[in-house]
């Protein structure tokens, strides 16, 4: 078993997945959760913006109890603010807080939050105390390498993150410099895990997207678990074809139109459920083209489904994609 905190326990090598902004809503992480994640998180959430209850960083914290163990993530700038931030979200009753350093996007790290704590190395460890002393949750935290080439500097933040507290750390092998270019490189990551005054669990993020690397990196890596993120979208079955990968050595076959049809309207039926007929509608047509990347005819698809105005004309279209003589390409 792998434990965050006192009341956490997740399965040995937990498949964790990725907060990821405009991705891992309700609807995303229920069909995830169906296919094997352990551990979930929320879209990441603005401080500034729950303090000032700002609808959307409201509405982010909407958690139920299916998706458990979930975890509710913030980022900021500010101290005082993340502080009282980690209160507001605990009393939504999530699992365990979590704090983004993680983020490279200008709108983010330019305002001196997510990956941008990473060129101030007293900051964040102030940030990720006061975050603690304001919450009972298991802290958690996400981050990079380092901000750039020349500042790796992740093996002293994960000592001196954990001598304040937190209970777990994830590390995408990349620098901010770098956003979601080139290869991850994970040795920094290993050399943590590797560290004798490192007892809290550390996971992997960066590159996973096939059973295959999950389990060479988790033997050459050494690591508790892996953070799965883009791999993910529209091919929620990631989680299972690992686990069943690690259990066994061998593959899982792909899923099936079948599958790929019953997952795409779980994931609408629970978009139109959460965000209402018109949102739900317009936010899942970003979604169509994966999970039915691949499938012959699938522009033609595709195109339907994105113009389709209601609910019933999805679920009509779906239908007719189920019933298809349509096959898998590629």
């Amino acid at each position: 078993m792998v434990n965050i905190g006192p009341n956490i326990q997740l399965p040995d090598f937990p498949l964790l997945l990725a907060p990821m902004e405009d991705v891992s809503d309700p609807p995303f992480r229920a069909v995830c959760k169906a296919n094997g994640a352990d551990l979930m998180y929320t879209e990441f959430i603005s401080s500034e913006g729950l303090i000032r209850a700002a609808a959307k960083s409201r509405k982010k914290l909407d958690i139920f109890d299916y998706e458990r163990p979930i975890g509710i993530q913030l980022f900021g700038s500010d101290i005082e603010t993340m502080g009282e931030c980690a209160a507001i979200s605990t009393e939504a009753g999530p699992d365990l807080i979590d704090i983004n350093y993680g983020c490279p996007v200008k709108q983010v790290a330019c305002r001196g939050a997510g990956a941008a704590l990473l060129q101030d190395i007293p900051k964040m460890v102030a940030m990720t105390a006061a975050v603690v002393k304001h919450t009972h949750l298991p802290v958690t935290v996400k981050t990079r390498l380092g901000w750039d080439e020349g500042t790796k500097n992740v093996e002293e933040v994960a000592e001196r993150l954990q001598d304040v507290g937190i209970a777990a750390l994830t590390v995408h092998g990349r620098t901010r410099a770098q956003l979601y270019k080139g290869e991850a490189d994970w040795r920094l990551i290993a050399s943590i895990k590797n560290n004798p005054r490192i007892k809290i669990p550390i996971f992997g993020n960066g590159d996973i997207d096939s059973p295959q690397k999950a389990v060479e990196y988790k033997n050459r890596y050494g690591v508790d678990g892996v953070m799965i993120g883009r791999a993910s979208i529209g091919y929620p079955w990631i989680f299972r074809e690992v686990k069943h990968f690690v259990a066994t050595g061998e593959l899982l076959a792909p899923p099936t139109l079948e599958e790929r049809v019953a997952a795409c309207q779980m994931h609408f039926d629970r978009s139109i459920e959460w965000k209402g007929p018109k949102v739900g509608i317009f936010e899942m047509r970003r979604h169509y083209a994966h999970y039915f990347r691949g499938l012959e005819g699938a522009k033609t698809w595709r195109t339907s489904l994105v113009n389709a105005e209601t609910p019933a004309d999805v679920l009509e279209i779906l239908a007719e994609i189920a019933a298809s003589d349509a096959v898998l390409v590629g």
